[in-house]
This record gives structure tokens, C-alpha cells and sequence, in this order.
């Protein structure tokens, strides 16, 4: 499945919620559904049966981390909770990373390149609503506020359209 045919399958509870218009909360609720088969394949070999416990959490935490912080009143708490989902989405790309020896290659980048397009995402949402830079070396995202350019819109659509599985 693909991103477009997964966006069909979203309740409506979810995508008439003003969360949904943030697209590194869709991204993430993606993450975590196409996660749940590559958990699945973990969970079958015992050597990375915790590492796929590791993986859904950090997973989950992000687009309820995005969440929680959307419903604070304040850019100073939101920004909190949209760190605790930048960590949570560098933890996943992590054990993405260490889980290569189980996954295949192919859905093992496929996973880490649409976190990171996550976590551009959120270094971008962070100083937005703190109303500050990160403390962040920008030139290993070379991330800017202006709008994305079109290499970095067809990296995304790829990532959202070819989705190797486990």
C-alpha cells in the first residue's frame, strides 16, 4: 500500500481534526502503520524481538507526541512535545538502522529516508513555535523555512508512492 491508498483508509474522526493538516503528523501515523508489518518480521527472530518492541514505541510516540503537542496553549510547550518527537523519530531511524540485518535493505531505507523527511519536518515546526533556532547543524538536513524545493517534493513522492515491503 501506498501512501495515497493509505490516505483512503483514514477515518474520519482523524483526518477532520485540525491535527491533520500537519504533515509531519500524516507522515508519522504513516510510519507507523507500514511499521507494523516490519515489527511483525522482527518479532519473528529472536534476536530482535526487543529492538521491535524499541521500534513501535518510538514509532507510536511520534505522530502522539505531534498531537499532544498541537493541543498546547502555549509555542513554548508545543515546541517541548515536537522535541520529544524529533527524539522519538531519530530513535526509530535507529533501530531501522541496527534492524538491517532482518529487513531487507531496500525497506530498511525506504524506512530511514521518510523519518528523516519527518524529522526535516519537525526541525523546521520546533523553532517556528519557539520562535527560535535549534541548536542543530543545519548543513546535515539543509533544512531553511522557505518552501521545498522540487528535488526535495520528488524525493518525498517516491518515498510515498514505491513502498518496499519487510
Amino acid at each position: 500500500m501506498n501512501y495515497h491508498q493509505w490516505l483512503k483508509t483514514v477515518p474520519s474522526e482523524i483526518t477532520g481534526d485540525p491535527l491533520w493538516t500537519i504533515e509531519a503528523y500524516r507522515l508519522a501515523l504513516f510510519a507507523a502503520d507500514i511499521g507494523w508489518t516490519d515489527v511483525t518480521k522482527l518479532m519473528q527472530d529472536k534476536r530482535t524481538l526487543d529492538l521491535s518492541n524499541q521500534l513501535y514505541r518510538a514509532l507510536g510516540s511520534i505522530g502522539a507526541n505531534i498531537s499532544e503537542g498541537l493541543s498546547r496553549s502555549s509555542g513554548k510547550d508545543r515546541a517541548r512535545f515536537y522535541e520529544y518527537a524529533l527524539g522519538s523519530a531519530r530513535e526509530a531511524r535507529t533501530w531501522y538502522f541496527t534492524a538491517r540485518h532482518v529487513l531487507n535493505d531496500t525497506a530498511g531505507h525506504h524506512r530511514m529516508q521518510l523519518l528523516t523527511q519527518i524529522i526535516r519536518l519537525l526541525l523546521v515546526m520546533i523553532p517556528d513555535q519557539r520562535a527560535a533556532r535549534l541548536r542543530e547543524v543545519e548543513a546535515e538536513y539543509h533544512v531553511t523555512i522557505a518552501p521545498q524545493d522540487d528535488a526535495t517534493l520528488t524525493e518525498l513522492a517516491t518515498l510515498l508512492d514505491a513502498i518496499p515491503p519487510p
